[in-house]
C-alpha cells in the first residue's frame, strides 16, 4: 500500500474536526428551535427509527443488501439526480414510511444526447446508445422528444441502462 504524506493526514483530520464541529452546532441550533423532541433527538443520535436497509439504485428501484427490491419515488430519484449504481440507505419507519438517503454517489460523467420516446418510455440517445430516463425528469424539465438534453451516467457506462436527466438544453 502506498504511503500517505503526513500533510494529507493532518488535512483530513482537520476536515473531520471541522465537520464534527459544524454538525454539533447544527444539532444545538435545531434543538434550540424545536426543543428536545424525542424523535429528533433519536435521529440526531443516529439511532435508527425502524428498519434500515442499504442497497444499490438500479435506475428505477433500489436493490437492497437483503436481496429485495424497493420502490424509489421517481420524483426523489429525479430531483436527487440519482445515477444507476449509487448507494442508498432506506429507513423503513415503524409506521411503514420509506425514507431514502443517498450515501454513496458513484463516479459519474455528463453527456449530451437527444431525447426520444418509444412505447411510452423516454430515452436519451448518446453515442449510438439508448439510455432510459425517468418520466418525472422529463416532465420536470418540460423536455420533448427531439430536444437536446444533458444527462449524468456512471463514469464506466458500459453496463448502464439508465441516465439521470441533468437539464434540457
Amino acid at each position: 500500500m502506498a504511503e500517505v504524506p503526513d500533510k494529507q493526514i493532518k488535512r483530513l483530520k482537520t476536515l473531520i474536526q471541522e465537520a464534527e464541529t459544524g454538525l454539533a452546532a447544527a444539532k444545538e441550533l435545531l434543538i434550540s428551535l424545536v426543543g428536545e423532541d424525542p424523535i429528533i433527538s433519536g435521529a440526531l443520535a443516529d439511532e435508527p427509527l425502524g428498519k434500515v436497509v442499504e442497497g444499490v439504485f438500479d435506475g428505477q428501484t433500489m436493490v437492497g443488501s437483503d436481496g429485495k427490491t424497493y420502490p424509489v419515488p421517481a420524483n426523489y430519484a429525479s430531483k436527487s439526480k440519482l445515477v444507476q449504481g449509487d448507494i442508498l440507505k432506506l429507513t423503513i419507519a415503524d409506521d411503514g414510511a420509506f425514507m431514502y438517503k443517498q450515501i454513496g454517489p458513484i463516479p459519474r460523467k455528463q453527456l449530451v444526447g437527444v431525447l426520444t420516446q418509444e412505447n411510452g418510455h423516454y430515452y436519451v440517445e448518446v453515442n449510438k446508445k439508448k439510455l432510459r430516463v425517468l418520466l418525472a425528469s422529463v416532465t420536470y424539465f418540460k423536455a420533448k422528444p427531439g430536444d437536446q438534453v444533458s444527462v449524468n451516467v456512471p463514469e464506466d457506462d458500459s453496463a448502464a441502462e439508465w441516465a439521470a436527466l441533468e437539464a434540457a438544453l
